[in-house]
């Protein structure tokens, strides 16, 4: 009996301290505050900052890769979708039952319109990307246009992190099947943008018919540095691509109406004249600074850009700086008289740029006159 009773009592022990650990778990999924999350989306949210301390790993990723949720649009609609999301990544009894709720209520999980354009949007933009990517010419005699089957691939996987974020899952099968089937319509098509678009829509209407399920089971956990990793080589793989485009493919148009390629562009901007005068300024400006000082050239850089405007009022009234004030007064005057509106005779639009340019030789000499005058009482005062 005593027996009985003392394993009775270590079966309760058990049982509370397993209790104790479930409740462990709940206050460490309790941490993710609320307000370090809305701070996170402030300061680094355009770039998942905020999901990626939620362990919303897809949603991080779709955020960098597309630049803040579709350049900002995803990020902008966090402001209200934040609280959701804290309460998912802290499995709140509120947000449980209503998961239950739902689950109880449709076999599968109902059409959204958010996440169905999210989906279409993504992977277009990410086919579009891989597109872009694939050199146009060869590259040290390989021809790299068969990389062009990655794009279905690039579109197929847009849709399918999109269909996985939050509590809903699904295969990529037969999205990524569907994909490659709307690959020949591209030479009906023609159009490359309506392709793309045309075939992350199907790609998507078959994983919401198909694929769609809801997620029964939480995701396993994964350390920091496999979380890290994935993140990363999504990244470095974003990046890849548009370094692809825009030294292989991405050009500009010159005066002529001539397409020039950009790494070219480049390589001989660096040999231009522009380039050159702003190197030899560069090194002019810290040569005056090793002699004459950091604040010395820094007060005399600030005085180039001209704070006051007093540089540019000394133009308009076509004096030098060194002027007294006798002479920017005789210059007003001789000027006002000739671009006086009434004596001007002409063309409407003659008269409204005399009138413009009257009123431009107004402000610079009140600028110099204001300036001269409070010049001078600082002195007096000194």
């Amino acid at each position: 009996m005593n027996n009985g009773h003392v394993k009775q009592q270590v079966g309760t022990s058990k049982q509370v301290n397993l209790n104790g650990d479930a409740a462990m778990v709940v206050e460490k999924k309790k941490l993710k505050s609320l307000f370090l999350t809305y701070v996170l989306w402030l300061f680094g949210g355009i770039f998942g900052a905020h999901h990626i301390y939620l362990e919303r790993d897809f949603n991080a990723i779709i955020w960098l890769t597309t630049f803040g949720g579709y350049f900002g649009i995803g990020w902008l609609r966090d402001i209200y979708r934040i609280p959701t999301y804290v309460n998912d990544a802290n499995d709140e009894p509120i947000f449980i039952e209503k998961f239950k709720t739902n689950i109880r209520q449709f076999k599968k999980p109902p059409f959204s319109t958010v996440r169905f354009l999210g989906q279409v949007a993504v992977s277009a933009f990410w086919g579009q990307l891989a597109l872009w990517a694939v050199p146009e010419e060869e590259v040290h005699g390989f021809n790299l246009r068969y990389l062009l089957y990655l794009v279905p691939v690039f579109v197929a996987l847009g849709v399918w992190i999109v269909g996985n974020i939050g509590r809903e899952q699904g295969g990529i099968k037969w999205t990524l099947l569907a994909s490659f089937c709307m690959y020949p319509t591209l030479y009906y098509i023609g159009d490359e943008s309506t392709w793309l678009s045309l075939m992350a829509v199907v790609a998507t209407l078959v994983f919401e018919t198909f694929s769609k399920e809801w997620r029964l089971k939480p995701r396993k956990k994964k350390s920091i540095i496999k979380r890290f990793t994935v993140i990363s080589f999504a990244v470095l793989l974003f990046c890849s691509m548009w370094a692809s485009f825009f030294y292989f493919n991405a050009s500009i148009t010159d005066s002529q109406g001539e397409e020039i390629k950009l790494s070219e562009a480049v390589k001989h901007f660096f040999t231009s004249p522009v380039w050159l005068d702003f190197m030899a300024s560069i090194s002019q400006t810290w040569q005056q600074m090793k002699h004459q000082g950091f604040w010395a050239t820094w007060s005399q850089l600030v005085d180039l850009t001209d704070p006051r405007g007093e540089i540019n009022a000394y133009r308009v009234l076509g004096l030098t700086q060194t002027s007294s004030q006798s002479e920017v007064t005789a210059k007003w005057r001789s000027l006002s008289k000739e671009y006086h509106p009434d004596k001007v005779k002409g063309t409407d639009e003659e008269k409204k740029i005399a009138q413009e340019k009257f009123m431009e030789i107004q402000s610079a000499y009140e600028l110099l006159s204001s300036t001269k005058n409070r010049r001078t009482k600082k002195n007096r005062r000194a």
